[in-house]
Parts: structure tokens; sequence; C-alpha cells
């Protein structure tokens, strides 16, 4: 099992939209081959920054979710929400417990 996390800033007064897109992203996933789940978390002091969180069984799985209608489509929506969409950093997980457990 694989994170990947992604730091973004929303666009000043867009984070219901910003919010409301990224919902729509992750119950889309729930259906993506290798999706374990995610979370979509606000640092302490930073109204405007989120960080993504996704658990997937692979690395190829998340590329293939790219190529996903569903996924493209959110992409689309988030265009003029972000100042800043982030670069995906991976990390191995080493333990995730309760549902997660691999």
């Amino acid at each position: 099992m694989e994170s990947v996390i992604t730091r973004v800033v929303v666009d000043e007064g867009s984070a219901a939209d910003w919010e409301a897109v990224m919902r729509d992203r992750m119950t889309a996933a729930e259906s993506s081959a290798g999706w374990i789940g995610g979370s979509i978390l606000t640092p302490d002091g930073e109204a405007d920054a989120r960080v993504i969180v996704g658990l997937w069984e692979s690395r190829d799985a998340w590329r293939q979710w790219h190529e996903d209608p569903a996924f493209r489509d959110t992409a689309e929506r988030l265009k003029g929400l972000e100042s800043d969409a982030g670069t995906p950093t991976w990390h191995q997980v080493v333990y995730a417990g309760g549902r997660f457990q691999a």
C-alpha cells in the first residue's frame, strides 16, 4: 500500500467550491480499482491550504485513476479554484490501522 500526499493552496473565497469538487472526486474514486481511502485536511493556521492524502494499492492504480473521466471532469472543475495545485509526493505505508489495515 502506498500513500500519495499533495498540499494545495485554494484561491481566497473558493474553499467551499473546491471542497465540493474534491468530495465529488473522492466519492468517484471509491469505485476505482486500487483505491483504499483518503482524507482532505486543513493545516492549523493555514485557512487556504489543503492537504490531500490518498491511500492506493499501487502507483499504477493511481495513474489509471487519472485517466478516468470522473477524474478528468473534476480536474477541469478545479481550474480557477487553486493558486497552487501542488506536487504529489509518495510514501510507502508502514502501518495503517483501522479499516485501512494492509
